[in-house]
């Protein structure tokens, strides 16, 4: 059985700001590097299944019984976005390009819940449970995943892999859908090899634009 929480909204300025962008011909913010950088705000969407990383105020009723994390069609859901960060130590100033082999902390926008993994089966196809985990942003050490792409920088236009640093595994979806409450939406899970169904790519968003000072600069989120 699923459950409802109670999670903390984000801010007015914030929320108004989704709420543009979700609606149509709203539009991201561009920038001519074409890099994803620290304290952007985006969707990522599976390459292979075309749905976006989401999550909600929905417990799973197995497994962690913490907020579970699915994929969905929609592009213009607003539980869709999340927030690129440092680990604990930072090591992610604003507006810097995330690097390839950088471990991030992605970070649910409405709830303050960060993507999350851990030794529990997925209720669907009994692989690795990915969740939504932590308060405000602040979780623990198995919310890092490390950024796995070609070249030096993290890429607007590529698919990249996430996997996870504390049990190794990537970011999937394989196809399985849920029932009720959350009808149709995609399970997420971790999955021990790297194959088509973990690449992402960045997709709709605030994408804070690269300074030349962000390599001296602290991160702010």
């Amino acid at each position: 059985m699923w459950s409802a929480g109670r999670g903390r909204a984000a801010g007015p300025a914030l929320l108004g700001l989704l709420l543009a962008l979700s609606l149509p011909g709203g539009r991201a913010a561009k920038t001519d590097a074409g890099l994803v950088t620290c304290g952007s705000v985006l969707k990522l969407l599976n390459t292979q299944h075309r749905v976006r990383l989401h999550s909600h105020d929905i417990k799973y009723g197995s497994g962690s019984g913490q907020q579970s994390v699915t994929g969905v069609e929609a592009s213009d859901d607003a539980n869709s976005y999340w927030r690129i960060r440092g680990g604990t130590e930072g090591g992610c100033p604003r507006g810097s390009p995330v690097r390839c082999g950088q471990a991030v902390r992605l970070t649910h926008v409405l709830t303050g819940k960060n993507l999350h993994t851990h030794h529990f089966r997925s209720p669907l196809s009994n692989n690795q449970e990915v969740s939504a985990f932590g308060e405000d942003g602040e979780g623990d050490d198995l919310d890092l995943w490390t950024v796995r792409c070609s070249g030096q920088h993290w890429e607007r236009e590529a698919a990249v892999r996430f996997q996870h640093v504390g049990t190794s595994v990537f970011l999937s979806v394989t196809g399985e859908q849920y029932g009720s409450p959350i009808r149709g939406q995609h399970e997420v899970h971790g999955m021990a090899s790297a194959s088509t169904h973990n690449k992402w790519k960045a997709m709709e968003g605030i994408f804070i634009k690269p300074s030349p000072e962000a390599p001296g600069g602290h991160d702010e989120l």
